[in-house]
């Protein structure tokens, strides 16, 4: 689903954010990337959206070579992958519903097809009944979820979720991971970037842990180490 191949990414100066990344992460699978500022997390998302491209290495996801795709196709690539960020970014002058539909309505979705997934995304992170609330009139957990609804409106098989919990409290964030499990269960391969410790300790998955642009450590089962 998501594979790396002796990747690196050197930038500017000779600064290298990767080095020689190698990688498999199943379909299916629930993953955790963790590790300090500057260890290469955020270039390793990079590369999977095709935001930049690998100086060296191959990127495959769910079978396609990222680096070769043509300009006019990223954006049609991208619709596999669903984003959850940390600062939600949402459109605060559309309500639930309206921030929901706008990704349902990128893809082109047909009105039956809106009204069905809109029904099914919002029972499924527990807003049923919130669709005409503005963000602003939400919690920051309520935020994340509606985020989190937009994200799997358009049924991607993947979702990277990136510091999901950065700002919230830790029961709401708690709920908010018990979410990802479930949408994990059916299916759906779920990336986690985070700092959270306890969460990563709590759920027991696997754990890559990257430090200077190497993987460190790559736990099937284990806790937050680098």
């Amino acid at each position: 689903m998501i594979e790396f191949i002796n990747v690196s990414k050197s930038y500017d100066r000779g600064i290298k954010a990767l080095d020689n990344v190698s990688v498999r992460i199943d379909k299916g699978e629930f993953a955790f990337l963790v590790g300090p500022s500057g260890s290469g997390k955020s270039t390793f998302l990079k590369l999977m959206i095709r935001e930049e491209t690998a100086t060296s290495g191959k990127i495959l996801i769910d079978g396609k070579d990222v680096g070769r795709l043509k300009q006019k196709d990223i954006p049609y690539f991208r619709r596999k992958i669903g984003f959850v960020f940390q600062d939600f970014r949402l459109l605060y002058d559309r309500t639930v519903e309206e921030n929901i539909v706008f990704a349902l309505r990128v893809i082109e979705a047909s009105e039956k097809d809106i009204r069905i997934q809109l029904k099914n995304v919002l029972a499924m992170v527990g807003l049923t009944g919130k669709e005409k609330f503005y963000p602003n009139q939400l919690s920051g957990g309520e935020q994340q979820r509606v985020s989190l609804a937009r994200a799997l409106a358009t049924k991607p098989p993947i979702i990277i979720a990136d510091e999901p919990t950065g700002n919230l409290d830790p029961t709401t964030a708690d709920g908010i991971f018990k979410t990802l499990l479930e949408i994990n269960a059916r299916g759906t391969t779920i990336l986690v970037v985070t700092h959270a410790k306890d969460i990563v300790d709590k759920l027991n998955k696997r754990v890559i842990s990257l430090d200077h642009g190497r993987i460190v450590k790559d736990s099937q089962r284990g806790g937050y180490q680098i």
